[in-house]
C-alpha cells in the first residue's frame, strides 16, 4: 500500500507455499486477498512478490502475464518489489544452506534474476520503482578460491548492466538489493561495503553501479549480527550505497541458561537455517552456523542472538526477547529522512514451523496483525 512521502508497504508472499506459478497464484487469490480485505479498506493493495525459478519461467508466457496484469487491476493490486533470494523450493523440505544454491557464481543465478527484473519493469505501475532483493553473492562456507568471488562480482556486474537498459528502455526506476545475512559471504555493514568497494574498484566512475545496486536491509539480519541502525545505515549511506528495500523482522535474542536451551529445542527444524551469534563475557561474538550446533557447543555466553524470525508483533516470552527494537530504530532513521528507502516489506517466512507458543494464530491473522503493529508505527512517526 501506498503510504505518506511515497512509501510503499508489503508483506513478502515468501510465507506461503508457492513453487509453480498455479501454486503462487492460488495464495494470491487466497491468503493475500484474505489479508487485503483485512487491512486495505480500498485503497490500491502493494503485493511483496516472491517468485521461484520456476513460476518466474511460467509468469514469463507473455498470456500467463496478461493474465495476472488483468487480475491484478481488477483486484485494485500492484507489485513493487520481488524477493528473487530463493531460487527453488521454499517451504515443507529441507531448504538450510540450499537457499543460497545456485549462487551469484553461477550463470543460473543470474539469469533468474534478469528475469525477475523482467517482470517487475512490467508489472511495477508508472512512477513506482521496481526493486528485487537477492542473496548476499553467496553462503560464506562456500566460498574457497579468489576465482570464486571474482566470479560473483561479475555476474553481479552483468545484471546491473541488465537492470540499467531495462530501466533505460522502459523508463521504469529498478534497482537490485544485496542483502547480508549472518553466515552469508558478507553479513555485516563493514562486510557489505567490502564487497562494494571492490565492486566499484573493477568498474570506477560507473554511475549504473549507484543506481541499480544497492542493499536491502534486513532488520532480523543486523540485529542478529549486534548492528546498530543509525551506525550500520549511516556508514552505508557515506558510502553512497543505495538502500533498495528495508525488510522489516525480527530475531530471537535469549541468556542461554540449561532451561532456555532445553526452551530453544522446540525452535529446532529441519527446513531453515537459524544462525547464532553468541556473546560471551568478555563482549566477544561467536558464529554458529544453525541452533543446533550452538546447542551442542556447551560452554557459557552472556547472550545469543538468532536467526530464526519471528512476527513484529509478537511480545517478549518469560525467556525471550525479540530484536524489535532494531527495527524500530531504522523507522526511527527513516522519519528523520523517508528519503532513506521508499521500500518496506514485512518478512516473517517461518510461520509454518513457529513453535506452538509464538504461533497461536492462523497465518491471516498473523500477517493481519504485523500490518497493525508495523501501521501503528508508521502512523506514530507521520509516515502512515
Amino acid at each position: 500500500m501506498e503510504l505518506n512521502r511515497g512509501l510503499h508497504l508489503a508483506y513478502c508472499t515468501n510465507i506461503h507455499r508457492g513453487e509453480d506459478w498455479a501454486q503462487t497464484f492460488r495464495s494470491l487469490k487466497t491468503d493475500v486477498m484474505s489479508v487485503r480485505d483485512r487491512v486495505s479498506q480500498n485503497k490500491a493493495y502493494a503485493i511483496g512478490l516472491r517468485l521461484s525459478d520456476l513460476a518466474s519461467r511460467e509468469l514469463s508466457d507473455p498470456a500467463v502475464l496478461e493474465t495476472f496484469q488483468q487480475w491484478l487491476k481488477d483486484q485494485n493490486c500492484y507489485i513493487f518489489t520481488i524477493n528473487g533470494f530463493p531460487f527453488g523450493n521454499f517451504h515443507g523440505t529441507r531448504v538450510k544452506e540450499q537457499v543460497y544454491v545456485p549462487d551469484w557464481t553461477s550463470k543460473d543465478r543470474l539469469e533468474y534474476t534478469n528475469r525477475l527484473f523482467d517482470l517487475i519493469a512490467v508489472l511495477a505501475p508508472d512512477g513506482v520503482d521496481g526493486s528485487v532483493s537477492t542473496l548476499p553473492g553467496s553462503f560464506k562456507e562456500f566460498i574457497t578460491e579468489e576465482s570464486q568471488e571474482i566470479q560473483i562480482r561479475e555476474n553481479i556486474w552483468q545484471c546491473v548492466e541488465h537492470i540499467s537498459e531495462l530501466s533505460a528502455r522502459t523508463g521504469k526506476a529498478l534497482h537490485l538489493g544485496l542483502e547480508p545475512e549472518p553466515c552469508g559471504y558478507f553479513e555485516t555493514s563493514t562486510e557489505t561495503l567490502y564487497f562494494f568497494e571492490s565492486l566499484y574498484a573493477h568498474h570506477p566512475n560507473d554511475s549504473r553501479l549507484y543506481e541499480h545496486l544497492g542493499v536491502n536491509y534486513d532488520t532480523c539480519h543486523l540485529a542478529v549480527e549486534y548492528e546498530e541502525p543509525r551506525t550500520a545505515i549511516g556508514a552505508l549511506r557515506d558510502a553512497g550505497l543505495r538502500i533498495s528495500k528495508l525488510h522489516l523482522s525480527a530475531a530471537l535474542i535469549v541468556q542461554p541458561d540449561d532451561t532456555v536451551k532445553g526452551n530453544l529445542k522446540a525452535f529446532e527444524d529441519d527446513v531453515y537455517l537459524h544462525q547464532v551469534i553468541e556473546k560471551t563475557r568478555l563482549g566477544t561474538l561467536n558464529r554458529y552456523r544453525d541452533l543446533d550446533t550452538a546447542l551442542a557447543a556447551g560452554g557459557e555466553a552472556e547472550e545469543w542472538r538468532i536467526h530464526f524470525h519471528v512476527p513484529l508483533h509478537s511480545p517478549d516470552g518469560d525467556w525471550f526477547k525479540t530484536t524489535r527494537e532494531h527495527t524500530e530504530g531504522v523507522l526511527d532513521l527513516l522519519q528523520e529522512d523517508p528519503q532513506l528507502c521508499s521500500h518496506l516489506e514485512m518478512e516473517t517466512y517461518t510461520w509454518e514451523v513457529l513453535p506452538n507458543q509464538i504461533k497461536n494464530l492462523d497465518v491471516v491473522e498473523q500477517l493481519v496483525g504485523e500490518y497493525e503493529w508495523t501501521l501503528g508505527e508508521l502512523t506514530a512517526r507521520g509516515l502512515a
